[in-house]
């Protein structure tokens, strides 16, 4: 009978002998090389020993030393130059108080003075009443109370102050969300189509707090809403072909919703006009605009963008017969800083300041609440696929940092901005791979953090699950 062969190849010398597994590399090893093996693990662990070794010894330093010496420099120089200012304007009070004092004295020594000399005057002549009795008293207690309560001198500590306020800043490292890469398809994605689980080149987008989607099904002529979860839509507005019509739409690109309300409001964008719907009954807010992107901010007023006017228009709720007052561009189309060309859609963050996707300009600007101009705070570098470059941005929303999140359109990404930042930095897409996004054009997040895109050329809207 012959020998069971249990020899098998040893990892290093490559011979067929009795070998060993190492658990933690799941190799096998001859005796020797099983010794050699785990020899280079030993030095490897000695190695992160002597790390370790030197990183405790840099904490040690730094708990006998833990001030910065740059920083306590500065502490002290304010210190010093505070307590200068300080002697200086002192010693300026005390000669002016010291000045006014003597002035105040030689005044009244004066008084008295001349008063006695009335005395001696009266007495020598023999010639008084009552009356010079009197006035003699009165002013001799008016002198005293004079003394006693000078009135002409107090104290006065300006408010404003006298030197520089001095703090400490610790910078806080922002943790910047993460999504994962792999999207969830949740609505459409079964192809071009006007079936209720089909949508055809949605552009805007609204997520309520429970989560469901509100889509602009542009080329349906319709609104349609996927509740959470949900394998279909269900038309909500329009939908009764492209028309203009009080219950048609034609090419609408924008939607908000206040479910509590039953309220719908529509940039109705072929139609040029923004419409309600509640509960199924029609009312035109806004016509003749070019409307393209709205949004409805806390304070009751709802923000239109006109892509030919190159503005962005404010109303106050239920004041829309009137012509709305222009927050944003309105001087011509251009490149300047108080112009836009093809604006968008729009963000308004609590401090009532706009954030527009200049869609011609490559780039997204913001406007301060009564901002007769704006800055750019994305882009704005030529059209290109750079990081400091976007093209032909669409949706724009921002997070409680104050980071911007852009649909970049043309460049089939959703990048980040910090405000003040020279580039940006892809959150999602921009692989080449427009299977994952191909024109994002509408983008929002639910109340966990989850980045939603409309997915415009692929027919559906994408979910990005936050990474916690």
């Amino acid at each position: 009978m012959a020998m069971t062969n249990n020899k098998t190849q040893c990892f290093t010398c490559h011979k067929n002998k009795i070998t060993y597994p190492c658990k933690g590399c799941s190799k096998e090893f001859c005796l020797n090389h099983l010794t050699e093996h785990q020899q280079i693990l030993n030095d490897e662990l000695n190695l992160i020993i002597n790390e370790y070794n030197e990183f405790k010894q840099r904490i040690n330093e730094q708990k006998q030393n833990t001030q910065n010496d740059l920083l306590i420099e500065q502490i002290d120089q304010w210190e010093r130059d505070s307590i200068e200012i300080i002697q200086q304007t002192a010693q300026e009070c005390r000669k002016f108080v010291a000045k006014s004092s003597e002035t105040f004295i030689h005044d009244i020594e004066k008084k008295f003075n001349d008063l006695c000399e009335q005395i001696k005057q009266i007495h020598a002549e023999n010639e008084f009443n009552e009356t010079n009795l009197i006035y003699l008293k009165n002013q001799l207690t008016k002198m005293k109370e004079e003394l006693n309560n000078p009135s002409n001198m107090s104290i006065q500590q300006d408010s404003q102050t006298l030197i520089n306020d001095i703090s400490i800043i610790l910078s806080k490292k922002s943790k910047f969300n993460q999504w994962k890469q792999n999207a969830i398809t949740v609505a459409g994605g079964n192809g071009q189509g006007q079936k209720l689980d089909q949508l055809n080149g949605p552009e805007g987008i609204f997520i309520d707090k429970k989560k469901s989607i509100f889509i602009a099904d542009t080329y349906n002529h319709r609104i349609v809403e996927w509740k959470h979860n949900a394998k279909e839509g269900q038309i909500i507005a329009g939908g009764n072909k492209q028309g203009n019509r009080m219950n048609q739409l034609s090419q609408p690109t924008d939607v908000i919703v206040d479910q509590q309300n039953h309220l719908i409001i529509i940039a109705d964008q072929g139609n040029r006009r923004v419409i309600q719907w509640v509960n199924q009954n029609q009312q035109i807010l806004i016509d003749n605009i070019d409307c393209f992107g709205l949004i409805m901010d806390t304070h009751g007023f709802l923000y239109v963008s006109d892509y030919k006017k190159n503005e962005v228009r404010r109303w106050k709720m239920g004041e829309y017969d009137s012509e709305g007052i222009v927050v944003a561009g309105g001087n011509e189309k251009g490149n300047q800083l108080n112009q836009l060309n093809c604006p968008s859609y729009i963000f308004v963050d609590e401090d009532q300041s706009i954030y527009v996707s200049d869609v011609k300009n490559n780039r997204v600007m913001k406007w301060r609440k009564d901002a007769k101009v704006g800055t750019i705070v994305a882009g704005g570098n030529g059209q290109g696929r750079n990081l400091n470059q976007l093209s032909y941005p669409h949706g724009v929303v921002v997070d409680d940092l104050g980071e911007i999140y852009v649909a970049d359109f043309g460049n089939d990404r959703i990048v980040r901005w910090c405000e003040g930042k020279k580039e940006g930095e892809i959150v999602v897409g921009g692989n080449g791979e427009r299977n994952q996004l191909n024109l994002p054009s509408g983008i929002s997040s639910d109340d966990e953090g989850n980045l939603y895109a409309v997915d415009y050329f692929n027919h559906q809207v994408q979910k990005f699950e936050i990474i916690l």
